[in-house]
């Protein structure tokens, strides 16, 4: 892993700490990122991937999931893969850290949503629980809506109260992407955590194996 670094995104809402442990090289390339998430963690709301396939990986802890109305646990070394367009929850079900390794494969345009959101909410512009004001979630659903859509409320109404907003967030100088946000990191990292050999045999060739004994700095 001579020379190469990788970056770390933090939500501090969701209690979610990400490190992008393989970037999507390409728009149709997979992302793989290391989910450092802390007890009572949860992701911000039950949605869908039009277009990718999201694998869950648990390497320490426990990860509630809802997948198409059916709840799950996962503990270490279980893998759960969630298909393009189901509808699926996750959150900490147990009381330490969780360490999963998450999979999104096409990745590209959900690395840019994710700055997006976690740079929101680092910079206190979404509310306690990591969700946008409106006017700005208006237009992160329509810039998003390729990667990602929330099952609450239902798409009609979702489609028509957001259409009203996008031009009045617009005038108030808000964006659905920002380009500050695609070029930060939280930290960046020179080593990260070593994968068990054992897991690391389930991930696809060619992701980083790590080399810490432990979670990097700033996991709690």
């Amino acid at each position: 892993m001579d020379g190469m670094t990788f970056d770390a995104v933090i939500n501090p809402a969701t209690g979610e700490y990400g490190v992008l442990r393989q970037a999507a090289a390409s728009s149709e390339a997979r992302m793989v990122a290391d989910l450092y998430a802390r007890p009572g963690a949860a992701v911000v709301g039950e949605h869908i991937h039009p277009r990718s396939t999201e694998t869950f990986t648990v390497i320490r802890g426990r990860l509630g999931l809802r997948v198409d109305g059916q709840e799950d646990e996962a503990t270490t070394g279980r893998r759960v893969s969630v298909p393009p367009g189901t509808p699926h929850d996750w959150w900490n079900a147990g009381t330490e850290t969780a360490w999963v390794i998450v999979e999104i494969d096409p990745g590209a345009r959900f690395q840019e949503m994710i700055r997006n959101m976690f740079f929101l909410a680092a910079d206190g512009r979404t509310d306690p629980a990591g969700r946008p004001s409106l006017l700005q979630a208006s237009l992160l659903a329509k810039e998003f809506d390729d990667t990602i859509r929330f099952t609450r409320p239902p798409r009609v109404v979702q489609k028509l109260l957001f259409g009203a907003l996008a031009p009045i967030a617009r005038r108030r100088g808000l964006r659905g992407s920002y380009p500050e946000f695609v070029r930060r990191a939280s930290d960046v990292l020179e080593e990260i955590e070593a994968i068990p050999a054992d897991i690391l045999k389930q991930l696809p060739d060619g992701v980083p194996a790590g080399t810490l004994s432990e979670p990097p700095p700033g996991v709690s």
